[in-house]
């Protein structure tokens, strides 16, 4: 990835990131505070909110040793609490829709190439059991929705919400750096401390099994217990910091964006699963509903195969993970 301001301090690089981010931060509050009623305007503020949060947390945990680490820690904590508070409602209004659809299509579309489903009487009794299916998935993860919603509320209105706003508000002008590495030059104090998430990322990715994961809709994974998922889930946090990091250097994150999506659509799909199983444990439900829950359960295990392979032929375009980290 081409580096840009290699000449530049590491002070004045790490800065204006910050402060870019920071001015989106207020962007979206502002646009959340004006959003009202409208429901759609307040998603897409409060995804802005938390795209934002994440960044600044993420540099300020890459970046530490050029800024007050002090204020850094304190001010990351806050950004990381905000950040998983805003992104559970969205999370179970994301789940349900992706689970409703699933169900849809299962239970009245063909089947999908390389995706086995059910034929002849099974697809009967799938659609018999759908819509109970859906309904009891509604109101699970609509209530799950409602209190995330309630605690969405109660964090902005609240005194920390507004402490962590008004740090972030000083941030937008003023970032509290160590002046001694914050003198240095970016290719020797950024490019460094980058490298060593790099580094971590790559052991992690290491630990994956990616030669089974080049194999889309691999029948022996659909059978594994959902605690395989967890190193995958580790390896999307990581790259997540990473490519912020790449972001504040200037460096192109094509490629890194590309990987991140796919791990998205991985851990979507593993929650989803999850989902539908804990659904399928709900007392005296009928054999129907249980059927088709186990086949959108596995419906979704196929897709977090998908999605590893997907970020398989991303991470290893030419055989070797380097040329995506670094």
């Amino acid at each position: 990835m081409a580096l840009q301001h290699h000449d530049s301090s590491a002070g004045d690089v790490l800065g204006s990131y910050l402060r870019s981010q920071a001015t989106s931060f207020l962007r979206g509050l502002r646009l959340h505070e004006e959003s009202g009623a409208d429901a759609a305007e307040g998603v897409e503020a409060a995804r802005a909110l938390r795209a934002a949060a994440r960044r600044i947390s993420g540099s300020l945990a890459t970046f530490r040793p050029v800024t007050d680490s002090a204020w850094a820690d304190a001010l990351r904590t806050e950004l990381t609490w905000l950040s998983a508070t805003l992104a559970d409602e969205h999370a179970y209004a994301a789940r349900l829709t992706r689970l409703l659809d699933a169900l849809h299509r299962l239970s009245g579309a063909p089947d999908a190439p390389g995706v086995p489903g059910p034929r002849g009487a099974a697809r009967g009794s799938l659609t018999v059991g759908s819509a109970r299916a859906a309904a009891l998935l509604e109101r699970q993860l609509t209530l799950a929705r409602t209190r995330a919603h309630s605690a969405t509320l109660h964090a902005l209105g609240s005194a920390r919400f507004h402490a962590v706003a008004d740090a972030v508000a000083v941030l937008a002008s003023e970032v509290p750096l160590d002046g001694i590495a914050a003198a240095g030059r970016t290719d020797e104090v950024l490019v460094p401390l980058s490298a060593q998430v790099a580094d971590r990322l790559q052991v992690a990715a290491g630990e994956l099994p990616l030669v089974r994961a080049a194999h889309p809709y691999n029948a022996e994974a659909l059978v594994d217990d959902e605690t395989q998922d967890a190193p995958w889930h580790r390896v999307r946090s990581l790259l997540r910091v990473h490519r912020y990091a790449q972001e504040a250097l200037g460096s192109d994150v094509t490629l890194l964006t590309a990987a991140c999506t796919a791990l998205d659509r991985h851990r979507e799909a593993a929650e989803a699963a999850a989902a539908s199983a804990q659904a399928a444990r709900t007392p005296r439900i009928a054999p129907a509903t249980a059927y088709a829950l186990g086949v959108l359960h596995a419906d979704q295990r196929h897709e977090v195969e998908a999605a590893r392979f997907d970020f398989q032929r991303v991470w290893q375009p030419a055989g070797s993970a380097s040329a995506v980290v670094t």
